[in-house]
Protein backbone atom coordinates (compact mmCIF):
# COMPACT_ATOMS: atom_id res chain seq x y z
CA UNK A 1 0.00 0.00 0.00
CA UNK A 2 1.32 3.23 -1.24
CA UNK A 3 0.76 7.01 0.85
CA UNK A 4 -2.34 8.29 1.85
CA UNK A 5 -2.64 11.25 -0.41
CA UNK A 6 -4.71 14.20 -1.53
CA UNK A 7 -6.01 13.68 -5.27
CA UNK A 8 -4.18 17.16 -5.95
CA UNK A 9 -1.34 16.48 -4.45
CA UNK A 10 -1.10 13.28 -6.12
CA UNK A 11 -1.76 14.72 -9.59
CA UNK A 12 0.70 16.99 -9.17
CA UNK A 13 3.56 14.98 -8.45
CA UNK A 14 2.58 12.58 -11.38
CA UNK A 15 2.92 15.29 -13.67
CA UNK A 16 6.70 16.05 -12.00
CA UNK A 17 7.81 12.42 -12.32
CA UNK A 18 6.17 12.17 -15.89
CA UNK A 19 8.87 14.60 -16.66
CA UNK A 20 6.80 18.04 -17.15
CA UNK A 21 9.26 20.92 -17.38
CA UNK A 22 6.73 23.64 -16.83
CA UNK A 23 3.53 24.65 -14.47
CA UNK A 24 1.72 28.09 -14.91
CA UNK A 25 -1.45 28.31 -13.68
CA UNK A 26 -3.71 30.59 -11.12
CA UNK A 27 -5.43 29.95 -8.08
CA UNK A 28 -8.98 29.02 -8.03
CA UNK A 29 -10.39 26.04 -5.73
CA UNK A 30 -10.89 23.19 -5.33
CA UNK A 31 -7.84 22.92 -7.81
CA UNK A 32 -5.54 25.14 -6.02
CA UNK A 33 -3.94 22.38 -3.74
CA UNK A 34 -2.34 21.28 -7.38
CA UNK A 35 -0.55 25.22 -8.07
CA UNK A 36 0.24 25.20 -4.18
CA UNK A 37 2.36 22.36 -4.13
CA UNK A 38 4.50 22.94 -7.61
CA UNK A 39 4.75 26.07 -6.21
CA UNK A 40 7.88 24.38 -4.00
CA UNK A 41 7.94 20.85 -5.66
CA UNK A 42 8.74 22.05 -9.31
CA UNK A 43 11.76 24.61 -7.93
CA UNK A 44 12.71 21.52 -6.12
CA UNK A 45 12.99 19.01 -9.19
CA UNK A 46 14.80 21.41 -11.02
CA UNK A 47 11.62 22.50 -13.17
CA UNK A 48 9.73 26.13 -13.49
CA UNK A 49 6.72 27.37 -11.99
CA UNK A 50 4.83 30.11 -12.60
CA UNK A 51 2.10 31.95 -11.05
CA UNK A 52 0.35 34.10 -13.87
CA UNK A 53 -1.62 37.03 -13.15
CA UNK A 54 -4.75 35.03 -14.76
CA UNK A 55 -5.74 32.16 -16.30
CA UNK A 56 -5.70 33.39 -19.95
CA UNK A 57 -2.19 34.28 -19.09
CA UNK A 58 -1.39 31.45 -17.65
CA UNK A 59 -2.88 29.69 -20.76
CA UNK A 60 -0.43 31.50 -23.13
CA UNK A 61 2.71 30.75 -20.81
CA UNK A 62 2.31 27.00 -21.56
CA UNK A 63 1.43 28.33 -25.37
CA UNK A 64 5.17 29.83 -25.02
CA UNK A 65 7.00 26.87 -23.33
CA UNK A 66 5.36 24.08 -25.13
CA UNK A 67 6.47 26.49 -28.86
CA UNK A 68 9.99 25.62 -27.44
CA UNK A 69 9.43 21.92 -26.67
CA UNK A 70 8.60 22.04 -23.15
CA UNK A 71 5.85 19.59 -21.53
CA UNK A 72 4.08 21.84 -20.29
CA UNK A 73 0.60 21.51 -17.64
CA UNK A 74 -1.61 23.95 -16.18
CA UNK A 75 -4.86 23.23 -14.30
CA UNK A 76 -8.18 25.19 -13.14
CA UNK A 77 -11.60 24.73 -12.33
CA UNK A 78 -15.04 25.80 -14.00
CA UNK A 79 -14.71 29.30 -15.21
CA UNK A 80 -11.21 29.18 -14.55
CA UNK A 81 -11.00 26.60 -17.69
CA UNK A 82 -13.31 28.65 -19.52
CA UNK A 83 -11.10 31.49 -19.20
CA UNK A 84 -8.33 29.19 -21.10
CA UNK A 85 -10.26 28.77 -24.09
CA UNK A 86 -9.12 30.96 -26.53
CA UNK A 87 -5.65 29.85 -25.57
CA UNK A 88 -6.07 26.02 -26.05
CA UNK A 89 -7.89 27.35 -29.21
CA UNK A 90 -5.01 28.64 -30.80
CA UNK A 91 -2.44 25.53 -28.90
CA UNK A 92 -4.85 23.41 -31.11
CA UNK A 93 -4.08 25.10 -33.71
CA UNK A 94 -0.41 25.07 -33.78
CA UNK A 95 -0.38 21.46 -33.03
CA UNK A 96 1.50 22.18 -29.25
CA UNK A 97 1.37 19.19 -26.79
CA UNK A 98 -0.48 20.78 -22.88
CA UNK A 99 -2.04 18.88 -20.47
CA UNK A 100 -4.44 20.50 -18.50
CA UNK A 101 -5.93 19.21 -15.33
CA UNK A 102 -9.87 20.52 -14.87
CA UNK A 103 -11.08 19.95 -11.27
CA UNK A 104 -14.86 20.19 -11.61
CA UNK A 105 -16.80 22.62 -9.72
CA UNK A 106 -20.59 22.62 -9.66
CA UNK A 107 -22.25 25.08 -11.47
CA UNK A 108 -22.91 28.20 -14.34
CA UNK A 109 -20.68 30.93 -14.27
CA UNK A 110 -18.78 31.38 -11.11
CA UNK A 111 -20.77 28.24 -10.29
CA UNK A 112 -20.29 27.08 -6.43
CA UNK A 113 -17.32 25.32 -4.83
CA UNK A 114 -19.17 22.13 -4.53
CA UNK A 115 -17.93 18.90 -6.48
CA UNK A 116 -20.16 18.71 -10.30
CA UNK A 117 -19.64 17.07 -13.54
CA UNK A 118 -21.12 19.76 -15.17
CA UNK A 119 -18.27 20.64 -17.74
CA UNK A 120 -18.69 17.40 -19.52
CA UNK A 121 -19.85 18.88 -22.61
CA UNK A 122 -17.15 21.66 -22.73
CA UNK A 123 -14.57 19.47 -22.72
CA UNK A 124 -15.74 16.80 -25.02
CA UNK A 125 -16.54 19.06 -27.33
CA UNK A 126 -13.53 21.37 -27.40
CA UNK A 127 -14.33 24.10 -25.67
CA UNK A 128 -13.24 26.97 -27.61
CA UNK A 129 -13.78 27.99 -31.40
CA UNK A 130 -13.02 25.84 -34.17
CA UNK A 131 -13.13 21.99 -34.97
CA UNK A 132 -10.92 20.15 -32.63
CA UNK A 133 -11.30 17.65 -30.32
CA UNK A 134 -9.17 17.32 -26.98
CA UNK A 135 -8.51 14.13 -25.83
CA UNK A 136 -10.24 13.69 -22.25
CA UNK A 137 -9.69 11.47 -19.65
CA UNK A 138 -11.43 10.99 -16.15
CA UNK A 139 -10.48 8.96 -13.15
CA UNK A 140 -12.57 7.59 -10.28
CA UNK A 141 -9.68 7.15 -7.63
CA UNK A 142 -6.52 8.66 -6.64
CA UNK A 143 -4.32 6.17 -8.02
CA UNK A 144 -6.28 6.18 -11.33
CA UNK A 145 -5.67 9.80 -11.51
CA UNK A 146 -1.53 9.51 -11.04
CA UNK A 147 -1.70 6.73 -13.76
CA UNK A 148 -3.85 9.07 -16.13
CA UNK A 149 -1.94 12.03 -15.75
CA UNK A 150 1.52 10.14 -15.76
CA UNK A 151 0.14 8.88 -19.68
CA UNK A 152 -1.49 12.22 -20.55
CA UNK A 153 1.83 13.32 -21.30
CA UNK A 154 2.84 10.28 -23.16
CA UNK A 155 -0.61 11.10 -25.32
CA UNK A 156 -0.27 14.73 -25.25
CA UNK A 157 3.43 13.78 -27.03
CA UNK A 158 2.11 11.58 -29.49
CA UNK A 159 -0.70 13.04 -31.69
CA UNK A 160 0.74 16.84 -30.78
CA UNK A 161 -2.88 17.35 -28.92
CA UNK A 162 -4.20 18.52 -25.85
CA UNK A 163 -4.89 16.12 -22.92
CA UNK A 164 -7.34 17.01 -20.71
CA UNK A 165 -7.77 15.35 -17.08
CA UNK A 166 -11.49 16.03 -16.31
CA UNK A 167 -11.58 15.08 -12.67
CA UNK A 168 -14.30 16.43 -10.12
CA UNK A 169 -13.60 18.45 -7.02
CA UNK A 170 -14.58 15.78 -4.45
CA UNK A 171 -11.64 13.68 -5.49
CA UNK A 172 -9.51 16.49 -5.98
CA UNK A 173 -9.92 16.99 -2.44
CA UNK A 174 -10.38 13.31 -0.80
CA UNK A 175 -7.36 11.45 0.42
CA UNK A 176 -6.38 7.67 -0.62
CA UNK A 177 -3.46 5.65 -0.87
CA UNK A 178 -1.52 5.49 -4.29
CA UNK A 179 2.13 4.27 -5.06
CA UNK A 180 3.96 6.93 -7.77
CA UNK A 181 5.41 5.77 -10.73
CA UNK A 182 8.96 6.16 -11.70
CA UNK A 183 10.59 9.26 -12.83
CA UNK A 184 10.86 10.20 -16.36
CA UNK A 185 13.22 12.11 -18.06
CA UNK A 186 12.18 13.55 -20.88
CA UNK A 187 14.60 15.28 -23.16
CA UNK A 188 12.98 18.78 -25.08
CA UNK A 189 10.67 18.09 -28.16
CA UNK A 190 12.73 18.27 -31.35
CA UNK A 191 10.32 19.51 -33.77
CA UNK A 192 10.25 23.21 -31.73
CA UNK A 193 11.69 26.33 -32.02
CA UNK A 194 15.26 26.07 -30.59
CA UNK A 195 16.71 29.60 -32.09
CA UNK A 196 18.60 27.97 -34.51
CA UNK A 197 16.12 26.30 -37.13
CA UNK A 198 12.67 27.85 -39.04
CA UNK A 199 10.00 26.44 -36.74
CA UNK A 200 8.50 23.63 -39.29
CA UNK A 201 4.83 24.75 -38.49
CA UNK A 202 4.07 27.28 -41.04
CA UNK A 203 1.62 30.00 -40.29
CA UNK A 204 -1.60 29.57 -40.22
CA UNK A 205 -2.43 32.60 -42.96
CA UNK A 206 -0.30 30.89 -45.53
CA UNK A 207 -0.35 27.05 -44.37
CA UNK A 208 -2.16 24.65 -46.92
CA UNK A 209 -5.62 24.02 -44.69
CA UNK A 210 -7.22 21.29 -47.04
CA UNK A 211 -4.36 19.69 -46.30
CA UNK A 212 -4.21 20.13 -42.70
CA UNK A 213 -7.62 19.11 -42.26
CA UNK A 214 -7.47 15.87 -43.98
CA UNK A 215 -3.97 15.62 -41.63
CA UNK A 216 -6.19 16.40 -38.53
CA UNK A 217 -8.90 13.87 -39.52
CA UNK A 218 -6.85 11.30 -39.80
CA UNK A 219 -5.10 11.79 -36.48
CA UNK A 220 -8.55 12.22 -35.11
CA UNK A 221 -9.52 8.99 -36.58
CA UNK A 222 -6.51 7.05 -35.27
CA UNK A 223 -6.83 8.80 -31.69
CA UNK A 224 -10.44 6.97 -31.84
CA UNK A 225 -9.65 3.30 -32.70
CA UNK A 226 -6.90 3.31 -30.32
CA UNK A 227 -7.56 5.04 -27.53
CA UNK A 228 -10.63 4.20 -26.18
CA UNK A 229 -10.83 3.35 -22.48
CA UNK A 230 -13.48 1.80 -20.26
CA UNK A 231 -14.14 -0.41 -17.20
CA UNK A 232 -17.10 -3.11 -18.03
CA UNK A 233 -19.03 -5.22 -15.90
CA UNK A 234 -21.67 -7.45 -16.19
CA UNK A 235 -22.75 -6.10 -19.69
CA UNK A 236 -23.20 -9.97 -21.25
CA UNK A 237 -26.57 -10.43 -19.91
CA UNK A 238 -28.06 -7.19 -18.52
CA UNK A 239 -31.35 -6.10 -18.63
CA UNK A 240 -30.13 -1.98 -17.72
CA UNK A 241 -26.80 -0.99 -18.38
CA UNK A 242 -25.25 2.25 -16.20
CA UNK A 243 -22.80 4.27 -17.62
CA UNK A 244 -21.05 7.15 -15.17
CA UNK A 245 -17.59 8.07 -15.02
CA UNK A 246 -15.92 9.44 -12.05
CA UNK A 247 -17.05 9.14 -8.67
CA UNK A 248 -20.39 8.09 -10.10
CA UNK A 249 -18.73 5.18 -11.77
CA UNK A 250 -17.55 3.92 -8.59
CA UNK A 251 -20.97 4.41 -7.15
CA UNK A 252 -22.39 2.30 -10.12
CA UNK A 253 -19.82 -0.21 -9.79
CA UNK A 254 -20.38 -0.79 -6.01
CA UNK A 255 -24.65 -1.01 -6.97
CA UNK A 256 -23.79 -3.81 -9.95
CA UNK A 257 -21.81 -5.63 -7.57
CA UNK A 258 -24.29 -5.49 -4.85
CA UNK A 259 -27.26 -6.51 -7.40
CA UNK A 260 -25.56 -9.13 -9.41
CA UNK A 261 -25.26 -10.91 -5.84
CA UNK A 262 -28.99 -11.07 -5.10
CA UNK A 263 -29.07 -12.03 -8.79
CA UNK A 264 -30.16 -9.11 -10.53
CA UNK A 265 -29.20 -8.38 -13.93
CA UNK A 266 -27.55 -5.08 -14.19
CA UNK A 267 -24.16 -3.76 -16.02
CA UNK A 268 -22.15 -1.14 -16.07
CA UNK A 269 -19.60 0.76 -18.77
CA UNK A 270 -17.39 3.03 -16.58
CA UNK A 271 -15.85 5.38 -19.08
CA UNK A 272 -12.40 6.59 -18.48
CA UNK A 273 -11.69 8.39 -21.28
CA UNK A 274 -14.84 10.60 -22.76
CA UNK A 275 -13.14 11.34 -25.81
CA UNK A 276 -12.61 9.15 -27.94
CA UNK A 277 -16.04 8.24 -25.85
CA UNK A 278 -15.77 4.13 -24.80
CA UNK A 279 -18.04 3.01 -28.15
CA UNK A 280 -16.43 -0.35 -28.44
CA UNK A 281 -17.85 -0.71 -24.90
CA UNK A 282 -21.35 -1.47 -27.05
CA UNK A 283 -20.23 -4.13 -28.42
CA UNK A 284 -19.88 -6.75 -25.35
CA UNK A 285 -23.43 -5.65 -24.29
CA UNK A 286 -26.58 -7.84 -24.17
CA UNK A 287 -28.43 -7.18 -27.74
CA UNK A 288 -32.04 -7.12 -25.72
CA UNK A 289 -30.85 -4.98 -22.95
CA UNK A 290 -34.21 -2.71 -21.75
CA UNK A 291 -32.22 0.60 -21.15
CA UNK A 292 -29.35 2.99 -20.56
CA UNK A 293 -28.82 4.45 -17.58
CA UNK A 294 -26.43 7.47 -16.67
CA UNK A 295 -25.59 8.55 -13.79
CA UNK A 296 -24.16 12.36 -13.51
CA UNK A 297 -23.66 14.97 -10.86
CA UNK A 298 -25.22 17.43 -13.68
CA UNK A 299 -28.58 19.02 -13.53
CA UNK A 300 -29.98 17.43 -16.42
CA UNK A 301 -27.38 15.03 -17.69
CA UNK A 302 -24.76 15.52 -20.31
CA UNK A 303 -22.95 12.12 -20.79
CA UNK A 304 -26.52 10.54 -21.92
CA UNK A 305 -26.47 12.53 -25.18
CA UNK A 306 -23.37 10.61 -26.13
CA UNK A 307 -24.82 7.19 -24.27
CA UNK A 308 -27.82 8.03 -26.97
CA UNK A 309 -25.27 8.58 -29.58
CA UNK A 310 -23.47 5.56 -29.79
CA UNK A 311 -26.13 3.13 -28.54
CA UNK A 312 -27.75 4.32 -31.73
CA UNK A 313 -24.51 4.14 -34.13
CA UNK A 314 -23.97 0.52 -32.63
CA UNK A 315 -27.40 -0.45 -33.26
CA UNK A 316 -29.17 0.10 -30.07
CA UNK A 317 -31.33 3.09 -31.73
CA UNK A 318 -34.42 1.87 -30.22
CA UNK A 319 -33.34 1.06 -26.70
CA UNK A 320 -34.46 3.71 -24.63
CA UNK A 321 -31.88 6.07 -22.66
CA UNK A 322 -32.44 7.61 -18.81
CA UNK A 323 -30.00 10.00 -16.68
CA UNK A 324 -30.08 9.36 -12.95
CA UNK A 325 -28.69 13.28 -11.72
CA UNK A 326 -27.97 14.55 -8.30
CA UNK A 327 -26.27 17.53 -8.33
CA UNK A 328 -24.55 18.78 -6.61
CA UNK A 329 -21.48 16.49 -4.59
CA UNK A 330 -21.29 13.26 -4.69
CA UNK A 331 -24.34 11.05 -5.36
CA UNK A 332 -26.01 8.89 -2.45
CA UNK A 333 -26.55 5.02 -3.54
CA UNK A 334 -29.78 5.26 -2.10
CA UNK A 335 -31.20 8.30 -3.72
CA UNK A 336 -29.47 6.61 -7.24
CA UNK A 337 -31.50 3.29 -6.56
CA UNK A 338 -34.58 5.17 -5.75
CA UNK A 339 -34.48 6.94 -8.98
CA UNK A 340 -33.51 3.51 -10.94
CA UNK A 341 -36.31 2.22 -8.96
CA UNK A 342 -38.83 5.06 -10.51
CA UNK A 343 -37.34 4.20 -13.72
CA UNK A 344 -37.98 0.40 -14.11
CA UNK A 345 -41.52 1.18 -12.93
CA UNK A 346 -41.81 3.24 -15.68
CA UNK A 347 -42.66 6.39 -13.76
CA UNK A 348 -39.64 8.52 -15.11
CA UNK A 349 -39.48 9.18 -19.78
CA UNK A 350 -36.91 8.44 -21.26
CA UNK A 351 -34.27 11.28 -22.14
CA UNK A 352 -33.62 9.86 -25.82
Amino acid sequence: MGDMVKGNIAMAEAAIRAGMHMYAGYPITPSSEIMEYMSWRAQEAGRQYIQAESELGAMYMVYGAASVGSRVLTASSGLGISLKQEGVSYMQAADYPCVMISVCRYGDGLGSLQSGQTDYLRETRGGGNGDYRNIVLSPSSVQEAVDLVYLAFDLSEKYRNIVVILTEGALGQMMEDCEYPDYKEVPFYDWAFDGKHTNPQPSQMTMDLYERAQRRNALRAEITENEQRWEAVGVEDAEYVFFAYGIPGRIALGIVDDARKKGEKLGVVRAISLWPFPQKAFDAINKDVKGFVTIETADDGQMVEDVALFAKKKGFGDVPCYTITSPPGVPKTVDVLKKFEAIKAGEVKEVF
